[in-house]
C-alpha cells in the first residue's frame, strides 16, 4: 500500500507508512513541517511524535540561524569595508567537514564556509579568514590580484602567522592557499 498524505490542522504534513516499521524522522521542505511515521501507529503516538519532532526541528533552526545570520552579516559588513562591497555570498557557514582548510568558498554558488575550528579565535583572525574567501568570489584563483584583494585587510599578515602557529603547534596541515 502507497504512503498516506494528510496535513493535520497544525499544519503539519503526517506521512505514513505500512513499510515503515518503528523510525520516526522528519525535515522541512518548502516552508512545510513533514513528519514520517509507521503505518500501523495510533492517534495518541501520532500526536505526541509529531510534537516532539516539530521540537526538535525547532531546536535545530534555534541552533543554526542565529550563528548564519551573524556571519553573513558580518561577511557583508568585511565586503563593504575591504571590498567596495563586490563581494555578496548567498551564504556564510561554519562547517565541521573543513579538515583541511580554515575555510573554503564555491564562486558558482556563491557560498562560502568556514572550519568550526575558527570558533573561539581572535575576531581579527575569523575576519582575515572571511575576506579570503569574500575575495574569491571576485578573484577565484591565488593569483597576484587576488592577494591584492586579501592585502586590504590591515591584519593580513598577522592572521596568516596567527593561523600557521596554530597549525603548527597541532600538526595539522592547514593552509589558506
Amino acid at each position: 500500500m502507497p504512503p498516506v498524505r494528510r496535513t493535520r490542522p497544525d499544519g503539519v504534513e503526517v506521512v505514513r507508512s505500512d513499510r515503515r516499521r518503528r523510525t520516526v524522522s522528519a525535515y522541512r521542505q518548502d516552508g512545510r513541517t513533514v513528519v514520517l511515521l509507521p503505518g500501523r501507529m495510533s492517534q495518541v503516538d501520532e500526536d505526541r511524535w509529531v510534537a516532539e519532532m516539530v521540537g526538535r526541528l525547532a531546536r535545530q533552526d534555534a541552533r543554526r540561524t542565529p550563528d548564519r545570520e551573524a556571519l553573513e552579516e558580518r561577511a557583508g559588513r568585511l565586503s563593504e569595508r575591504y571590498l567596495e562591497g563586490r563581494a555578496v555570498p548567498v551564504s556564510v557557514t561554519w562547517s565541521t567537514r573543513q579538515n583541511g582548510r580554515w575555510g573554503s568558498c564555491t564562486p558558482a554558488d556563491r557560498t562560502i564556509r568556514l572550519s568550526s575550528r575558527l570558533q573561539g579565535l581572535p575576531d581579527w583572525v575569523v575576519d582575515y579568514v572571511l575576506v579570503h574567501e569574500l575575495a574569491h568570489l571576485l578573484q577565484p584563483g591565488h593569483d597576484p590580484a587576488f592577494w591584492g584583494l586579501v592585502g586590504r585587510y590591515p591584519r593580513t599578515e598577522r592572521a596568516r602567522g596567527y593561523l600557521e602557529g596554530i597549525a603548527a603547534g597541532a600538526q595539522l596541515d592547514l593552509s589558506d592557499e
